[in-house]
């Protein structure tokens, strides 16, 4: 008889065979930053989220060094919106501003910069518009140049996040031209066309004013489709990529872990967040049991960095 629960029988026999572990080294935590003074909103769907403005943007930066997290994902949230989202590439936009602050802040701190369109656009697609259809190489200069000018406010890394087609060979080749040979991509590879999105579009302000993003995000029914377009993009020069949602795509990641031997990200994203925030609350389940558990799941799918909000309750419950 196999006897599988020898190596069970203690707690320092079962550290000592454990598979996969969470490290604080793992975490990406994501900020919102909104145009304006002395903000400090609360995001009412995510418990423990705020969005900030650059003048208090040191108290959550402190908070995140401090508890040994060491990279930072950059969404800005600006008063000005147009149709084509001008304040994503403009050198003096809110994004650039913060990733800018938060360099000054903690020179160490990487930051990950979030490159798309919707939260920038008066109808709040990922790219131009044109009698409702969203247009994708035309759209594919604006992200170019947001990506540049997010490099040159001091990005370690570059993320763009607006699905469409072709996008990272084009930003790969203006970041190289612009002298940013160095800057890596982390690419959101295979992004569903998820309803988990929805506290996320409460925090950015960036939910479409008209129809929905399936045509240029992914159909969630879709797994092999999913790994073709993490190939495509790292054919196209990605550096890292990003399967997002987390928790109801772990298949999609274990997939994608075997067939790219890039680094791979998870985006746990605002609705998974959510949910486990509004169960804790009611007293329904152990938060810090399940939020752990959900973290290794992504670990043991094949993640090897986990972009979430509960970076800082994680890096807590790790120190303790």
């Amino acid at each position: 008889m196999e006897r599988m629960r020898r190596l069970r029988s203690s707690a320092a026999l079962r550290d000592l065979v454990r598979e996969n572990r969470i490290s604080i080294d793992d975490l990406i935590y994501p900020v919102f930053v909104a145009e304006g003074q002395n903000i400090k909103n609360p995001v009412e769907s995510m418990p423990g989220v705020f969005q900030w403005s650059l003048d208090r943007l040191h108290e959550l930066v402190g908070e995140v060094t401090g508890s040994g997290i060491k990279a930072m994902m950059v969404f800005g949230i600006p008063v000005h919106k147009d149709e084509v989202g001008s304040q994503a590439y403009d050198r003096n936009g809110i994004a650039q501003r913060a990733v800018k602050k938060i360099k000054e802040l903690s020179p160490d701190m990487l930051v990950v910069a979030d490159v798309c369109l919707c939260e920038y656009t008066s109808h709040g697609h990922c790219g131009l518009v044109d009698h409702g259809h969203i247009m994708n190489d035309e759209t594919l200069p604006l992200l170019a140049k947001a990506a540049v000018t997010l490099a040159e406010a001091g990005a370690d890394l570059i993320a763009p996040s607006d699905m469409m087609d072709g996008r990272i060979g084009y930003i790969r080749d203006a970041l190289d031209k612009a002298g940013f040979v160095n800057t890596p991509i982390m690419a959101y590879s295979a992004k569903f066309a998820s309803a988990y999105y929805s506290p996320f579009r409460d925090a950015a302000h960036s939910a479409p004013a008209f129809g929905d993003r399936k045509t240029y995000q992914m159909d969630p029914a879709n797994g092999n489709e999913a790994v073709r377009e993490c190939m495509i993009d790292e054919a196209e020069g990605a550096d890292i990529l990003i399967i997002k949602p987390g928790l109801a795509y772990l298949d999609v990641l274990k997939e994608v872990s075997q067939n790219s031997v890039l680094p791979l990200a998870v985006y746990n994203v605002s609705g998974e967040y959510a949910m486990v925030k509004a169960a804790a609350q009611q007293g329904w389940i152990d938060e810090k049991r399940i939020v752990m558990e959900n973290m290794i799941s992504m670990k043991r799918a094949g993640a090897n960095m986990i972009i979430t909000y509960h970076a800082l309750d994680v890096a807590r419950w790790l120190a303790e």
